[in-house]
């Protein structure tokens, strides 16, 4: 509870984003989510920079590079996101996250 809560948002297209409307909310909710397990509001950071963006890898979605670089400066104690296969599309992002939260834990 020391770290901040990052409540992670993204549709990979501006179509997804148009079109699915009722799963953006519910991603934005988490944020009420977080407030409920106990951190306070503006402990919760919502990274929504790759919302409408399509990207393969890190390089092209700014906001995965934030969230990679706030767990590695050890400012993040709780990741929110609907769906975890949104957060990375690649194996080797998913993996770059987990090894960089595994050594902080």
């Amino acid at each position: 509870m020391d770290r901040g809560s990052i409540v992670y948002v993204c549709h990979p297209t501006p179509q997804q984003v148009a079109d699915h409307k009722d799963s953006t909310a519910r991603q934005y909710a988490r944020v009420d989510r977080a407030v409920a397990l106990g951190w306070g509001r503006d402990r919760v950071t919502t990274i929504d920079d790759d919302l409408g963006k399509s990207g393969p890898s890190i390089e092209v979605r700014l906001g995965l590079q934030r969230l990679l670089a706030e767990v590695a400066l050890d400012r993040v104690g709780m990741i929110l996101g609907v769906e975890m296969s949104r957060l990375a599309r690649s194996c080797k992002d998913w993996h770059r996250l987990l090894e960089r939260c595994a050594r902080l834990s």
